[in-house]
């Protein structure tokens, strides 16, 4: 381990040295003067990767040799990939002694996660598993996450091994990685949602329960919750098993400060918890997973939506918030243009399972809440393809949930 830590310890990051530069002048003060250690990454094999029929892919998972150890020199890395829109880290094994503790951090401070000994989400930090040996840290936004180990202790004795990170595409990279059925009808009319906090105020806060869905570490849909427990609501093709929900995260408040100004914050994190309940059938009909969130408490404030327990009917007007291609959450209210046509149901019964619309989605829009003008949901989006992009229908899916959910 002496001669792996002495050989890490020399390697550069071979992505960009300017941006290596960037991220060891940005790195917040640690407990050591010495600089941080930046270990290089390789992607990880194909099979390894995130793949799942109808889920957007946002990012590629990478290898990397990493550990922290007692010495001063030891304390700190620095898990980066420039250009990256999120790293989330796997540690393969945690060796700590009563109080101390691992934080993973964005640069500037904004995002810190606190994992100790006994990876408590009660005194620490929330996490995420995928069914192996280790935790994965919740996901830092922005290309670099600051690791550093909490000791009093000095000596050369490995206190934490890092193995793998995900690490987020930008916009041109899920472009190229994702194959998307035209489901943004003539011109995208959405906006981000701050732009209707004041000439839309219901919409705007009805959109809060709604929230990004990281899974597994690589792809990309959209969740909210239902009702007045910890109960949320996604599509079945974003996931369908108890490993995927425990290796997802919730990512809530994620949209822009200012209409058009591209500056989301982190927002807030949790984990999944429980899945309850999936639909039978495949992704063209009902298409619905039930599950719930760890630390519940902490997404509370955000409120929470019902779902409408009886058919809609065609030209009711609607709308949908989502976080299509995985963007800060937007709004989709107008058909074409800001203040023109509403958005409404084209076909209340385009088959036995789905209504229609023209309401502009995209890839990560998957799961998103379909909402009359009573704000009540009467659809779960789950299909494109314009004019007859598609949503699940509420009441079939209340029918099968109802003595699972409180709705209100």
């Amino acid at each position: 381990m002496k001669l792996a830590l002495r050989r890490l310890r020399t390697v550069a990051v071979t992505l960009a040295a300017g941006t290596l530069g960037l991220s060891l002048l940005s790195a917040p003060a640690a407990a050591n003067p010495a600089q941080p250690l930046t270990p290089s990454s390789d992607r990880a094999a194909e099979s390894e990767q995130f793949s799942a029929e109808g889920v957007t892919t946002v990012g590629e998972l990478r290898t990397v040799d990493g550990s922290l150890s007692h010495a001063r020199d030891g304390r700190t890395q620095i898990i980066s990939h420039p250009g990256a829109t999120y790293v989330k880290v796997h540690f393969s094994s945690l060796r700590l002694a009563p109080g101390e503790y691992v934080t993973v951090a964005s640069p500037d401070g904004r995002e810190s996660y606190r994992y100790d000994r006994h990876l408590n989400r009660a005194t620490g930090a929330d996490y995420t598993t995928d069914g192996r040996s280790g935790f994965w840290a919740m996901s830092v936004e922005g290309d670099t996450a600051v690791v550093t180990l909490h000791s009093n202790r000095s000596s050369r004795r490995s206190a934490a091994t890092i193995d793998r990170f995900w690490r987020g595409y930008d916009r041109t990279e899920i472009s190229q990685h994702n194959f998307s059925t035209q489901s943004v009808c003539s011109t995208d009319a959405r906006r981000d949602v701050v732009c209707y906090q004041s000439s839309h105020p219901t919409e705007f806060s009805r959109g809060n329960a709604v929230a990004r869905l990281l899974i597994s570490g690589g792809g990309m849909c959209t969740t909210w919750r239902v009702g007045n427990t910890n109960r949320m609501l996604t599509n079945k093709h974003c996931f369908s098993t108890q490993a995927a929900v425990s290796g997802s995260e919730m990512q809530f408040n994620y949209q822009c400060a200012t209409c058009g100004g591209a500056n989301p914050g982190p927002g807030t994190k949790v984990s999944g918890a429980t899945l309850y309940r999936v639909s039978s059938g495949g992704s063209n009909q009902l298409d619905y997973a039930l599950f719930s969130v760890n630390n519940f408490a902490a997404i509370q404030g955000f409120g929470t939506l019902y779902l409408a327990t009886t058919a809609t009917t065609t030209g009711t007007q609607m709308y949908i918030p989502g976080h299509g291609d995985g963007s800060p959450k937007r709004l989709s209210i107008f058909e074409d243009t800001q203040n023109g046509a509403r958005c409404t149901v084209r076909n209340a019964n385009y088959n036995t399972w789905n209504i229609s619309y023209s309401c502009d989605t995209s890839g990560g829009n998957s799961g998103s809440p379909v909402l009359n003008s009573a704000h009540r949901v009467i659809a779960l989006h789950h299909l494109g393809g314009c004019p007859s992009n598609q949503g699940a229908k509420a009441h079939l899916i209340y029918n099968e949930i109802a003595s699972l959910i409180d709705n209100g």
